[in-house]
């Protein structure tokens, strides 16, 4: 055996390739760490930001944001990924992690669709640099490490409804929390813009999405786990040395 080490359960196929893109090489620790720590730079800078007279947000309703939830929590998770080992992390990891790239691609395509002023280009450096960071660099960034890096933990069937669910209560909190105080984190969720019929629509349009594209980084993963030759779902297999 090498040095490298092994994850929870060993490719069994594509040795070149898996052994190019696993989780320890140092390239991908290091590109998971600058990514890690530019996400919680950009959201130390919003949240400094936010204490700011005349910011567009104050430090709740930044903390309220489905992009602050999801990119603190992936940011901590590249962090983590960076420093340990692949089999020192629990088989749970690689489902939350695909959870995580599924919010994150889902952050940069609702930001592109429903939240970008019209005309704004794909991609420019002429926007607030932590949104560059949260709404475009890291869903690119946590797509393709999702789609890349070796991984033998297979997802059972169900797994996107899982994800979903995260989603389905970030709704409801934020329509809740409107109704109290007014403010809603992003216009498609405001009532007052088209009436409640139309926010319903609009709701349940995103969540359809939601499913349509956590079914696709699903496959993908699944996908990634079978080029390494894992077929069984939360099974292990014998590591010979």
């Amino acid at each position: 055996m090498s040095g490298m080490s092994t994850l929870n359960s060993p490719t069994q196929r594509n040795h070149g390739l898996n052994d190019a893109l696993h989780p320890d090489r140092p390239w991908i620790r290091l590109i998971r760490a600058a990514t890690g720590l530019a996400m919680l730079a950009a959201l130390a800078q919003e949240t400094y930001d936010a204490t700011q007279p005349g910011n567009s947000v104050d430090i709740p309703q930044l903390f309220s944001q489905f992009t602050f939830h999801s990119n603190l929590v992936l940011g901590l998770m590249f962090l983590v990924s960076a420093v340990r080992r692949r089999a020192q992390l629990p088989r749970w990891w690689d489902h939350l992690s695909g959870a995580l790239a599924f919010y994150l691609v889902m952050t940069g395509i609702i930001y592109a669709v429903l939240v970008a002023p019209p005309g704004e280009p794909w991609w420019t450096l002429n926007l607030y640099w932590p949104w560059m960071v949260t709404h475009r660099i890291a869903p690119v960034v946590a797509g393709l490490d999702w789609l890349l890096v070796t991984r033998t933990v297979r997802g059972p069937w169900w797994r996107p409804l899982a994800w979903l669910a995260y989603p389905v209560v970030f709704l409801a909190f934020s329509w809740v929390r409107g109704a109290l105080d007014g403010w809603y984190p992003y216009d498609f969720l405001n009532p007052r813009f088209g009436g409640w019929g139309a926010v319903l629509v609009t709701g349940a349009e995103v969540l359809a999405a939601f499913l349509v594209v956590g079914t696709l980084v699903h496959l993908a993963g699944n996908v990634r786990v079978a080029l390494s030759g894992e077929r069984a779902v939360g099974r292990a297999r014998p590591h010979r040395a």
